[in-house]
């Protein structure tokens, strides 16, 4: 059996289910272009019957791949079938990945007994194959559903054209050991079973998504569905950073190997994380900001001596420079570059300007300016076409109430004041955007993190609201946290507006409400 396991992103698809991780079109065709560059095997790029917006998505991002084979979803009917074949059509790899829930939980909801849904697998599966040579079908929740019914799926889905069968753990049930008995098992069992490849697909619910991939592989999977940074729904799916470095450093114990790039690994992490609106926790495996920091002293004394006595794979293999050594006011634009190239930013000699612009106003607030700090200065480089732009804010605060903000907004080119009152300088900055953008969405998420350390550190801001279903999440960064919570709230604004005018066709956004006044 080789020795090669593929890998597979569902970033864009299952990842972006999480509840306010959806992405714009361009950031969807960005991080697709990064997956394939990092060598990505299959992108699974979205659902294409979802919306239109999805179908446009994954139609160009399959026109734009080099390498990678494109892939979209559609359940277990002709239309969505069609429908992902219209989209993943103009890939030079093209793949239809169909699904049904095989599960007794699962077979209740279309109401269908388990002969009849196994007619319905032969049906779409053979309509699939019709289509498309490259045909992945999954048993929704497979490790909740009965090993004998699997089993006849399963060899029902191979007889009608399906070349990967994908073994979901779709709710984060099952443990390793049965991950790998499982696979074992139906290679073992199921007919046709040494022709097609098997696929795992683990969600993290009980944080064993990697250990159960992982075994997958063991029992004889030789292909890995995962999200960059774990991202998906609930506690989300497999890591793709950690299986792939999983598989590079234990190579001895476990053989396999992937096509990826490690050394891409933290620039797209970064840009998912921003597009998201997910930060990525301190202490995450592989990406995290304190993956690679020692702090203990026995620990710095043994990196000092040999690096190897606290690290197992070096900084550089995911994509770190390894040191973070910081600019300042003095700094020019061929050092900023240089920086900026080594954190994974390729910028024309006109972002470099504006970049440049925005450094020198940093550095002439901050002493020194480090790695971090340059990658929240990207994070929150502004968009020329937003609507809404912060102009100036003044707060005062102190334990001596009420606290205030004076503001100045520009709304579609006009420029509009308000001063507001609020319990603490962030509500009373907040009360004022509201007032002058009326709206009803409500803040579901408020993260502040300083992005380094000491007094003047920069704080990255994180927002998301939702109105009536649709989910926008905003990110900005400033040595000014309240400044950077008003970026932050506004940004998530500005794409709520977006997420509007896609959903109600006909909707004028030029007709924002707004209060006219004047402080």
């Amino acid at each position: 059996m080789t020795d090669q396991v593929l890998i597979f992103d569902t970033t864009l698809r299952d990842g972006e289910q999480s509840p306010g991780a959806t992405m714009t079109h361009e950031e969807k065709l960005e991080i697709a272009e990064m997956l394939d560059d990092m060598g990505v095997d299959i992108i699974e790029a979205g659902f294409p019957i979802a919306s239109e917006g999805d179908f446009a998505a994954v139609t160009e991002i399959a026109k734009q791949a080099r390498s990678s084979t494109i892939c979209g979803l559609a359940r277990a009917n002709y239309k969505d079938i069609d429908r992902c074949w219209e989209a993943v059509k103009h890939a030079k790899s093209p793949r239809i990945h169909t699904f049904i829930g095989t599960s007794p939980l699962h077979r209740a909801i279309p109401n269908l007994n388990q002969d009849e849904m196994a007619e319905r697998i032969h049906d779409t599966v053979t309509h699939a194959r019709n289509l498309c040579d490259n045909v992945q079908w999954s048993p929704m929740d497979a490790t909740r559903t009965e090993e004998d019914y699997l089993c006849r799926v399963v060899e029902i889905a191979i007889k009608a054209g399906a070349t990967t069968i994908n073994i979901p753990d779709t709710v984060g049930y099952t443990a390793p050991v049965e991950s790998a008995d499982l696979i074992r098992m139906l290679i073992e069992k199921v007919p046709g079973a040494d022709d097609i490849i098997f696929a795992t697909h683990c969600h993290n619910d009980l944080g064993m998504a990697t250990a159960n991939s992982l075994a997958a592989v063991e029992g004889g999977a030789r292909q890995i569905e995962c999200t960059i940074n774990g991202l998906g729904e609930r506690a989300g799916n497999t890591a793709l950073e950690e299986v792939v470095m999983a598989l590079k450093v234990r190579h001895d114990i476990m053989p396999y190997a992937t096509g990826i790039d490690t050394t891409k690994i933290m620039n797209i992490s970064r840009r998912v994380a921003t597009v998201s609106g997910f930060p990525v926790q301190f202490n995450k495996a592989i990406v995290g900001k304190n993956a690679f920091a020692h702090e203990s002293g026995i620990h710095q004394d043994g990196m000092l001596k040999n690096a190897e006595t606290f690290e197992i794979m070096r900084p550089q293999d995911v994509g770190l420079s390894g040191t973070s050594l910081p600019l300042g006011k003095h700094s020019g634009r061929a050092a900023l570059r240089s920086k900026l190239e080594a954190l994974g930013y390729d910028l024309a000699d006109n972002q470099l300007k504006d970049v440049f612009v925005r450094f020198k106003d940093l550095a002439d607030r901050k002493k020194e300016v480090y790695d971090d700090d340059l990658i929240a200065l990207m994070r929150s480089n502004e968009d020329a076409e937003d609507r809404l732009k912060l102009k100036s804010l003044r707060v005062v605060c102190g334990t001596d109430g009420p606290q205030s903000a004076e503001m100045v907004m520009e709304i579609d080119g006009d420029e509009k004041s308000i001063t507001t009152t609020g319990d603490g300088p962030v509500d009373a900055t907040f009360q004022a955007v509201k007032t002058l953008v009326e709206h009803n969405a409500r803040l579901q998420l408020y993260q502040v993190h300083a992005v380094t350390e000491g007094t003047d550190a920069q704080a990255t801001v994180s927002v998301r609201m939702e109105e009536e279903g649709r989910i926008a999440t905003g990110q900005s960064a400033d040595t000014d946290t309240v400044v950077a919570s008003a970026k932050a709230y506004i940004n998530a604004l500005n794409r709520l507006l977006v997420r509007r005018e896609k959903s109600e066709p006909g909707y004028d956004t030029k007709g924002v409400s707004y209060k006219d006044v004047d402080a």
